[in-house]
């Protein structure tokens, strides 16, 4: 009789034949739990540890990094919630603005006070204050060429034009009225990352549309 020595020693298996083995059989540990106890494994912190231990650490890291993780996007929410419940405050009071000054007054007080960004500006396109065509020109052929909306850094004459002194490293433009012909509202941000072309547009965008509807009777367009 023929006996098959293929396996028969230690040496006869290679360590990718073991780890091969291993995976293919997930339940090899539970078929033969007395060997868990008896394997070592090595540590960089700890020197040798059981196989139970290590992998016991192995699903409390990966509990701790879920738990992060879901109070993040906790933390995200309330945060969502909280510029929700702003923005929808704003829109309610500057449909009651009878003038620019009102309007103004109050833009500055929720946006730069309770959102806490750096500056804010409507920027009429008609009356006496309004920004001069050529000007009106170059922003809308820079900024505006798809969208009615622009995100993200701007030039320092722009800045300035629109800002002044105001420490503004990012910008949100919108352009007012439907085809963009009231006006604008410039945004600005100390961070250089707070406003870019990534950012989610909804709540903003619904502040413009209640600006192209307001503005008209403010103006008297």
């Amino acid at each position: 009789m023929e006996i098959n020595t293929a396996y028969a020693t230690e040496e006869s298996f290679t360590d990718e034949q073991v780890a091969k083995y291993l995976l293919s059989n997930p339940d090899f540990f539970t078929k033969y739990p007395e060997l868990v106890e008896k394997l070592a494994i090595p540590h960089v912190h700890k020197g040798s540890i059981s196989l139970v231990e290590l992998q016991s650490e192995q699903l409390r890291k990966k509990v701790r990094t879920l738990n992060q993780k879901l109070s993040q996007l906790i933390s995200i929410a309330k945060q969502n919630e909280q510029i929700y419940r702003v923005y929808a405050d704003l829109n309610t009071r500057i449909m009651k603005c009878k003038t620019m000054d009102e309007l103004e007054f109050i833009l500055e007080e929720v946006i730069q006070e309770k959102l806490k960004l750096a500056a804010v500006r409507i920027v009429p396109f008609k009356g006496a204050h309004a920004l001069p065509e050529i000007q009106r020109r170059l922003f809308i052929e820079k900024r505006f060429k798809r969208h009615k909306f622009f995100f993200g850094r701007l030039s320092d004459h722009e800045r300035k034009l629109l800002f002044a002194e105001e420490n503004v490293n990012s910008a949100a433009l919108l352009l007012i009225g439907d085809l963009g012909e009231l006006g604008m509202l410039a945004v600005g941000s100390s961070d250089a990352s707070h406003f870019n072309p990534d950012m989610d547009t909804l709540l903003i965008s619904q502040l413009q549309e209640f600006l192209g509807i307001l503005l008209p009777e403010i103006l008297s367009y």
